[in-house]
């Protein structure tokens, strides 16, 4: 029996890799053959990915660059889709599988070129810009939000929403039952700020928890990703204050804390709210203000119509702001159980399953295989 082969394209952030990680797996466990294509960031790759033939072509970004730049990114981009077709010549995949960033767009590019099937994935609530360049060539649109915005009205027949698949250790956490916040149990709060941290969550974080009411203070634990530079400050404010806190500029058992959070204050970037929502946690939100295209306030507004967390812009994101929303929200467990429940039910952990089986459908061995 032939195996279909499916060729996926990544690179970048966390956001366009773990789910082309989840679905690797998937794939793999459903006897597929993979392939990845990707720019040089992709060397560095493990997990799922780590083990896929991996081939590599030039890339390059345009958005916020300069005019020279953005040549440079243009010619990069040529090279890349050449490469790109010589490669797909030779690999011969049944489907492509492109996970959005700059780094995806070459290899699409040829596929589409070539009239081999096509698949591209957004992660986020906002079509990014390199999925919106491609959405009108490719056979299918794979989203994570069912009000992804930036459609264009043609592309409607296109679109399936299979939700953000999330790599295995968060797939494991999926049924962990939301902890209880009543009586005198410690109070878990997570706070992520990507991969390097975030300093305004430096900044605002400890000092927001510093003016909670004593009783409240004694019952938090702190879990908090910051910058190295950051680490000795916010450390000292926690210790000033009597808070339990475990502080390190990179946390490797984020799906464990997710699980055990009864509250997740993070930016808005892809791979922390699909992994909020698909253990089913609440979470503030802060979206980063000079994301491109502004994509992760969309990612926050659809949390928040959901009732599965609360937007805060960074504009409006202080001390005494912060620290008035988390004083309602812990007294309250009933409240954080309810958006608990919102968030595990706008979440998807069968996101990877759906994709696979969009994907798998479109080869043309499985067309042949059910004529």
């Amino acid at each position: 029996m032939t195996m279909t082969h499916v060729l996926l394209t990544a690179g970048g952030t966390g956001g366009h890799v773990f789910p082309a990680e989840a679905l690797a797996s998937e794939l793999r466990e459903r006897g597929c053959k993979l392939g990845l294509i990707t720019d040089k960031r992709g060397k560095a790759y493990g997990g799922a990915l780590g083990d896929v033939q991996t081939y590599y072509v030039q890339a390059g970004g345009i958005a916020g660059k300069s005019i020279l730049a953005r040549i440079q990114s243009v010619l990069a981009l040529g090279i890349g889709t050449l490469q790109a077709w010589l490669l797909l010549k030779k690999i011969r995949p049944d489907v492509v599988v492109g996970f959005g960033g700059y780094a995806s767009v070459p290899t699409m590019m040829a596929a589409t070129f070539a009239g081999i099937p096509t698949v591209i994935h957004e992660q986020n609530a906002l079509l990014g810009r390199a999925n919106r360049l491609l959405a009108g060539r490719v056979h299918k649109i794979a989203t994570s939000f069912a009000d992804t915005q930036g459609m264009n009205e043609n592309c409607a027949g296109k679109v399936i929403l299979t939700g953000m698949p999330v790599r295995a250790p968060i797939a494991a956490k999926i049924d962990t039952p939301y902890p209880s916040g009543e009586g005198d149990v410690s109070l878990n709060v997570l706070v992520l700020g990507g991969s390097q941290g975030a300093t305004v969550l430096s900044d605002v974080v400890p000092m927001a928890l510093a003016k909670l009411p004593d009783l409240l203070k004694s019952r938090l634990h702190v879990t908090q990703q910051c910058r190295e530079e950051d680490l000795q400050r916010v450390k000292e404010v926690y210790n000033t204050h009597g808070i339990m806190a475990h502080l390190a500029s990179f946390i490797d058992d984020v799906p464990e804390r997710i699980a055990s959070a009864h509250v997740m204050i993070a930016r808005a970037g892809a791979s922390s709210v699909s992994e909020a929502l698909a253990v089913g946690r609440p979470s503030i939100l802060v979206p980063y203000p000079f994301a491109a295209d502004d994509h992760q306030t969309f990612n926050a507004r659809s949390v928040d119509s959901a009732g599965a967390g609360w937007i805060m812009p960074q504009d409006t994101f202080t001390a005494e702001n912060l620290a008035i929303r988390l004083d309602s929200l812990l007294s309250l467990p009933a409240v954080l159980g309810k958006a608990a429940r919102c968030a595990r039910a706008l979440g998807t952990g069968d996101a990877a399953q759906k994709l696979a089986d969009e994907v798998i459908g479109l080869s043309p061995l499985n067309e042949r295989t059910t004529l």
